[in-house]
């Protein structure tokens, strides 16, 4: 039987690397890999075992390689950027040559456009958007709490951020984000918003600049922010509250975007502050080791009373995180896991076959706390 042909664009980049090592480990080989830099690819190529991967030069800019790439794969893992400039690009051309898409990011306005052209499952193909960290884990992760000892649930708190590089890519998002990234042309999310009776209240949190939290080191700032991922996994959940959190550690990176609004607003230009962003964050984490946690806060109840389930996750990256998600994603589409049509990551992966591989593959350490605990070392017990 013949091995469908995976597809990996931006397999030189800090995501796509990673991912063509999480796909090798779950025992995909003859993998596809494409990028604008063939020296690069071959580097990456050459970590294989098998020896057996084929590299493409590709660019999602240019119509005529993107197409060759896709050209004759079963199915494409998009790991290149920027997201919101490129929307559905990467996923309509993987559609175009017959090929499944798995989307590290994507978000709202791909599914947007997607739906626009005509629904993928008319012709059988799939689509999963969001396959990353965030957006992507971060439902993913809260979706299995919910099942660790609890019988209900009510409120959750997130906290999540970390001290790594900056890609480009992730610079040129975060700038888009503010105006895009959202459905029907909305922002990607709000800042200082939370849920509240079940909807989205604006300015219902405060920004805490200098402070302390148990699962981070050190001093952080708090910036209270809800995307519309946020606002589905509380309508999913039934929850009557969500307060999210993203956490900066870095003096530097922080100090930039509390700027950011302003300058863009004044004209800057948003290139120019992207670069500045990535500096921001190589100086930040100048002399010290990089690393992502994301700690969640379930309150709801157990056996009829008022119980918590947490969990804390501490990885080295946020980057092989994101990796491991689409990895996964790819993995679910071609054992027939997922359905024709567009779907983001969270709602088609399964969160305990997700928690596995992060434990089992040394991704994360994840550490339950509260009903959560007692639940997984139950599970541990029966495993």
């Amino acid at each position: 039987m013949t091995k469908p042909v995976i597809g990996v664009l931006g397999a030189s980049g800090a995501v796509g690397r990673a991912a063509v090592r999480e796909l090798r480990a779950l025992g995909h080989t003859g993998l596809r890999l494409g990028g604008r830099t063939v020296s690069t690819l071959r580097e990456v190529a050459e970590e294989g075992p098998a020896g057996h991967d084929e590299t493409v030069w590709a660019d999602a800019d240019a119509p005529d390689g993107l197409r060759a790439f896709t050209e004759g794969c079963d199915i494409v893992l998009n790991c290149v950027g920027p997201t919101y400039r490129l929307r559905a690009t990467v996923a309509s051309a993987a559609l175009a040559a017959a090929a499944h898409c798995v989307d590290v990011a994507g978000d709202d306005p791909a599914a947007e456009d997607l739906l626009a052209a005509g629904d993928p499952a008319r012709d059988g193909r799939i689509v999963v958007l969001s396959a990353g960290a965030l957006p992507g884990l971060s439902s993913l992760l809260p979706r299995w709490l919910a099942g660790q000892g609890l019988d209900g649930t009510s409120a959750l708190t997130a906290h999540c951020g970390g001290l790594e590089t900056c890609s480009p890519t992730v610079a040129h998002d975060l700038m888009l984000s503010l105006t895009s990234g959202g459905a029907d042309g909305a922002a990607y999310g709000e800042a200082l918003a939370a849920v509240r009776g079940g909807r989205r209240v604006p300015r219902a949190l405060r920004t805490a600049e200098d402070t302390e939290h148990r699962s981070f080191p050190g001093r952080v700032a708090l910036q209270p922010y809800l995307s519309q991922e946020s606002e589905r996994l509380a309508t999913v959940l039934g929850l009557d509250r969500l307060d999210w959190y993203n956490v900066h550690p870095g003096p530097a990176v922080r100090a930039l975007l509390n700027q950011l609004p302003g300058r863009l607003a004044a004209g800057d230009d948003p290139a120019e502050l992207a670069g500045r962003l990535i500096l921001a964050a190589d100086l930040d984490l100048a002399g010290r080791k990089p690393w992502y946690v994301m700690d969640f806060e379930l309150s709801g109840t157990a056996s009829g009373r008022p119980a918590t389930a947490g969990m804390t996750l501490r990885a080295a990256s946020s980057y092989r995180l994101t990796a491991a998600v689409g990895a996964l994603a790819v993995d679910a589409v071609l054992r027939a896991g997922v359905p024709a049509g567009v779907h983001f990551a969270c709602d088609v992966l399964d969160p305990e076959a997700v928690v596995r591989h992060l434990r089992e593959g040394n991704v994360a350490d994840l550490r339950p706390t509260g009903a959560a605990a007692g639940a997984d070392r139950v599970e541990e017990g029966v495993l």
